[in-house]
């Protein structure tokens, strides 16, 4: 068994087997097609949804590819004769409540109630119990590989968009659909609905990425050109891939292409290509999709698109019941045609967080992303822990030790802070970065990270909690009580850069606040040399008061928790000694970020 991806040879390893003790509970295999009637709960399950209507349920259905290879959905649909349009899901992670994954990842549930869901519904994606009752046949897959598919498991890309074509084809002429396809789901199948949405497919209506990556190496597994920590979180999902052959090895792949080349390229969605209606998320809550999804939403090439950044964890906001009736008023709008009013959504909805225990601001309205009603504006450092709006003349240089091993716990030592304190209500909304001139005694490369960081007037750090802790299930006192993960915690938009990819930046004028890489090359620094970097630090909403001050965090460590606690502290470092950071005089080194007044005000 073997996989070639633009002519490179693909690295393998073995999937686990589904029933094996690493795959996670399992339903087995069983093609066949069960009535569910209204009112039914899994059996054993009395504190989940039950169903709202009678479903008729094809498990382990056959669909076959264009190459010969069947993959299995498990369909939902509603037992009346009336054609319906279809939702379709797409990820490795099983259907019918099979694997590892799911809302028990994390103490608290991420928010979502035991009785919110039925537990039928995909990892990640809506629930049939409450949305065929709305109309519409939920079709989840396993994509290739996956479980019971056949194939073997792709990383995402051309492979999953191809798949998804003819997917998507196929459940369009079956005898209950109404031609009508849709695709939708949180992360994976957020991502991959990208690459579906590409191919074109004839049959595909309208598509809702809710929280997707579109670019796999400079979004989300190596940012800045820099492998960790973010391979921790991937590794972890490759190593627990469920199938009856082999799956797509993508760390051991970027151990070998550590450089952006074809086989990348692959795993880079071609949005411009995507014209059909496009409900768009993103939030701040995790350091996987933010980037990716609002950059999809500016490129796809849609009449029709909006974009909605909402100040929540994505699986708190998926079963949230403004997240659910919006959703249904978009479906309802391209699939049944409803005369609704969805097409006077606003373009554009964002958040701004708080970082404290108050409400954040939601839904404000705009027309384009970077906002129109911001100012980029620079804050240069100076010295004293201190940010200028006016540069220092005198030059200056501080000094960190680049390759200590971070926890993830906000209090890891070996980080520079520089801060300026706002007179007056501020919302920072959008891209930012930092410019700065850095040099490495012992070292002929530096990876340098940043983090902005909002201040209390005492001059405390903040963070934001993605669900509210009295949402928690059960609720807790506080922020102390809560897991340390980035899926709950967020302390404020980092950024990366490997110091040697520099060379490779991509001459733009689109978002000159967002500085972009190729990441196909590398020019080594040399030990002691001064080089200035510019830092692209990922979207961001917040506010400030009059009185408290925006910081920004220099270090060569990563500075937030990672996706699962257990992952904390277990990262590595390819520095090596100390870093210098340079400012005043002719090395200006400064943040750029944009402010607004806040809207209404």
């Amino acid at each position: 068994m073997s996989l070639k991806i633009n002519g490179f040879d693909v690295e393998l390893v073995d999937a686990n087997p589904p029933g094996s003790e690493q795959s996670g509970p399992y339903s087995g295999f069983n093609p066949s097609k069960t009535i569910l009637h209204k009112g039914h709960k899994r059996p054993g399950r009395d504190d989940v949804a039950a169903f709202q209507s009678d479903v008729v349920w094809e498990r382990d259905f056959a669909v076959p590819m264009r190459d010969g290879v069947k993959l299995r959905a498990d369909i939902f649909r509603p037992t009346t004769e009336e054609k319906v349009p279809a939702i379709l899901f797409w990820s490795p992670y099983g259907k019918d409540n099979n694997g590892v994954h799911g809302l028990h990842l994390q103490p608290g549930r991420f928010g979502v109630p035991f009785d919110r869901t039925s537990t039928y519904e995909k990892f990640e994606g809506l629930d049939p119990a409450e949305w065929v009752a709305k109309g519409y046949a939920i079709v989840n897959f396993d994509l290739r590989g996956a479980w019971d598919s056949e194939g073997i498991i792709p990383w995402v890309g051309a492979q999953d968009g191809q798949d998804g074509y003819d997917a998507i084809e196929y459940i369009a002429q079956l005898d209950w659909c109404s031609g009508k396809v849709a695709t939708a789901g949180n992360s994976w199948l957020g991502i991959a609905q990208w690459f579906i949405a590409a191919e074109q497919p004839p049959h595909l209506v309208a598509i809702a990425p809710w929280e997707g990556a579109q670019d796999f190496y400079r979004d989300t597994l190596a940012r800045g050109g820099i492998g960790y920590p973010y391979d921790l979180m991937w590794g972890m999902l490759q190593d627990t891939m469920v199938g009856r052959g082999k799956a797509e090895a993508v760390i051991k792949m970027l151990q070998r292409y550590p450089f952006y080349n074809e086989y990348w390229e692959d795993k880079r969605a071609k949005v411009e290509r995507i014209n059909v209606p496009a409900y768009v998320l993103a939030s701040y809550s995790s350091s996987l999709h933010t980037s990716g999804s609002i950059a999809g939403f500016n490129e796809i090439s849609s009449k029709e698109k909006w974009l909605r950044i909402h100040p929540t964890q994505e699986w708190y906001d998926l079963y949230s019941e403004y997240g659910t009736n919006d959703l249904q008023k978009f479906f309802d709008h391209y699939l049944k045609g409803a005369a609704n009013g969805w097409e006077k959504t606003p373009i554009i909805r964002f958040s701004v967080l708080p970082f404290d225990s108050s409400e954040p601001a939601e839904n404000i309205e705009t027309t384009k992303y970077p906002v129109p009603q911001t100012k980029q504006t620079k804050f240069y450092i100076t010295g004293n822990g201190k940010l200028s709006s006016t540069p220092s003349s005198s030059p200056a240089t501080e000094s960190y030790q680049s390759d200590i091993i971070p926890q993830g716990l906000d209090n890891d030592p070996e980080e520079l802070v520089f801060s300026t304190k706002f007179e007056k209500p501020t919302w920072l909304v959008g891209y930012s970065k930092a410019v700065l001139y850095l040099s490495a005694d012992e070292a002929d490369d530096l990876d340098i990270f940043v983090q902005l960081r909002k201040l209390t007037k005492s001059g405390k750090k903040t963070l934001q909690l993605n669900v509210p802790a009295h949402s928690l299930i059960p609720p807790v006192k506080d922020a102390s009580e809560v897991s340390d993960s980035c899926f709950l915690k967020y302390y404020g938009p980092n950024g990366s850069l490997r110091a040697s990819h520099a060379v490779t930046k991509i001459d733009s004028t689109k978002n000159d606040s967002w500085p972009i890489y190729k990441h196909d090359r590398q020019e080594k620094i040399e030990p002691g040399k001064v080089v200035g970097l510019e830092i692209p630090i990922w979207p961001a909403g917040m506010a400030f008061d009059a009185g408290e001050s925006l910081a920004i965090k220099i270090s060569g460590h990563y500075m937030s928790p990672l996706e699962v606690d257990g992952l904390n502290g277990k990262t590595r470092t390819e520095n090596k000694g100390r870093h210098n950071l340079h400012y005043g005089g002719e090395q200006e080194s400064y943040i750029q970020v944009p402010l607004a007044t806040p809207f209404g005000q």
